[in-house]
């Protein structure tokens, strides 16, 4: 595992992006793995301001995003299908035939999640995965479990997920209970991963992830066994970590 303590959110996600730009332009025709939420927009900023710049082509490019809501239609404004369009897609030159997105519209949970597992091998995998972190140590929508789910699944959300992301819905009663998510072993098949955490709050989340026990109780603690993972945090974030 590298671990890499950025001073400040910008250069983490300066770092991040580079990244990822490096893996698009040694293999233009790659599968990315990609994440949503507050961690991320820094990053795809790069990422646009670099394709804006001439200096990376995304044309070739397919895409696989990590989660989505149960229940929320592509257009919805806080549907991830709409965040990735807003943050990425409409800015650079990708084919949005390309570009996947769990149907979160689809009420058959059981045909929804088994389509996009099948489609993910179909593509031959997922060549960098982009992962945040969440408070409780969720990575895509999988949740503190008795085990580490393998395969794209629909989870219940824990309440803590649900009250952090209340913050981006007119009340907590309109949050999603429920989402599909990649597995945890969907998620290790990938051939790199990338973790970007940020901000005091995610401290001891950091910690526990990367430098504690490999439990189902802190999912992204898995992680360490993944033979090659980035996990990029600023200064904050990585502040109770051995080798801050």
């Amino acid at each position: 595992m590298r671990f890499i303590i950025t001073k400040d959110y910008e250069e983490m996600s300066r770092t991040a992006a580079d990244i990822i730009a490096a893996q698009v332009r040694e293999n233009p025709a790659c599968t990315l793995g990609l994440a949503t939420g507050s961690t991320p927009e820094g990053l795809y900023a790069d990422l646009v301001a670099d394709y804006e710049a001439g200096t990376l082509d995304f044309s070739q490019v397919q895409s696989f995003n990590l989660d989505e809501y149960r229940g929320l239609p592509g257009d919805h404004d806080q549907s991830y299908r709409y965040f990735m369009n807003k943050h990425l897609f409409d800015h650079v030159n990708i084919d949005k035939a390309r570009t996947h997105v769990p149907d979160g519209s689809n009420p058959d949970a059981d045909a929804a999640c088994a389509a996009y597992e099948q489609a993910i091998v179909d593509a031959g995998g997922v060549d960098l995965q982009l992962l945040g972190l969440g408070h409780n140590g969720h990575i895509g929508f999988n949740e503190p479990a008795d085990v580490f789910p393998k395969a794209t699944n629909c989870v219940d959300l824990t309440e803590s997920t649900i009250t952090a992301n209340s913050r981006l819905f007119d009340s907590i009663d309109d949050v999603p209970r429920q989402a599909y998510t990649m597995g945890i072993g969907t998620i290790m098949r990938a051939r790199k991963v990338l973790v970007v955490a940020n901000g005091e709050g995610k401290a001891q989340i950091v910690r526990d992830a990367f430098f504690g026990d490999v439990t189902p109780r802190v999912p992204a603690s898995i992680l360490q066994f993944h033979p090659d993972v980035t996990v990029i945090v600023d200064a904050e974030a990585g502040s109770l970590c051995p080798q801050a």
